[in-house]
């Protein structure tokens, strides 16, 4: 929170995957920092094999089935990076105590960690080209992981008070990207609103999901995607008009929480 206030932001959403943990260390900090909380939580789901992430802003934390599908994402999620990890680990010696170490207690571990490991091993420079070699989704030490399917996801965040965002969804560099139609049939089952402004969206990325949010009638979101220091991204690159906050709020089950 001391770091979006640095950065010059007066709200922040924080959407870990799949989990709600880090919600009380951050509500506590809100007063200290000058800086609103959104809650949120970014879920991973597949459409037809694609990854999709899909962002909940605001839901109920206690709403039993939403905690349940993030239970098992985690789970889901712990023994895969397990698996990567042993596969790394016989091309590119990497033990699982240092990947652990790089995640916050009650964290889910996941790829970014293995990638902080291997940039710490020297494998790698960044994240970026952890996430563009070594762990690669068409690379040999990938594994794949359940995961809900996305409309499904979509209903339970709308049944949990949550405000449903699909997040950026025209990163095609980070593997196959579902359809405009598949996007219209979410909204359908209730998806609130687009991410657009997004550092791995290109400018004709953004202007032509301008035109579709337009189309559907949905509102438009910005992020900075920011996971610490070991990415590109920088805290509030990208950022959210205020009146689309007031409307994901109007919306949601719980209040952004201010100073």
């Amino acid at each position: 929170m001391l770091n979006a206030a640095r950065a010059g932001l007066d709200v922040v959403a924080l959407t870990d995957h799949d989990t709600t943990t880090g919600w009380a260390e951050a509500e506590a900090a809100v007063d200290d920092s000058g800086v609103g909380l959104v809650r949120g939580t970014e879920i991973s789901c597949t459409s037809g094999g694609i990854s999709v992430h899909l962002l909940s802003y605001l839901h109920d934390p206690h709403d039993e089935d939403l905690a349940r599908v993030f239970s098992r994402s985690r789970n889901f999620r712990h023994t895969r990076a397990h698996t990567m990890v042993a596969k790394i680990n016989e091309v590119y010696p990497l033990t699982w105590e240092e990947v652990a170490r790089r995640a916050r207690l009650g964290s889910t571990i996941g790829r970014p960690h293995i990638a902080d490991a291997l940039v710490a091993r020297g494998y790698v420079r960044d994240r970026t080209e952890a996430f563009e070699n070594i762990l690669s989704a068409a690379g040999p030490f990938y594994v794949r992981y359940e995961t809900p399917e996305v409309t499904r996801a979509v209903d339970l965040v709308v049944a949990a008070g949550g405000v449903p965002v699909v997040a950026h969804v025209r990163a095609s560099a980070r593997g196959r990207i579902i359809t405009d139609e598949k996007i219209a049939d979410l909204v359908g089952h209730g998806l609130a609103g687009i991410e657009v402004d997004h550092r791995d969206h290109t400018e004709a990325d953004r202007a032509h999901l301008r035109g579709l949010a337009g189309e559907l009638g949905v509102f438009m979101t910005g992020s900075s995607d920011y996971h610490g220091a070991g990415k590109l991204n920088r805290l509030g690159e990208n950022t959210t008009d205020p009146a689309v906050l007031a409307e994901i709020e109007e919306r949601g089950a719980l209040d952004v929480i201010r100073p």
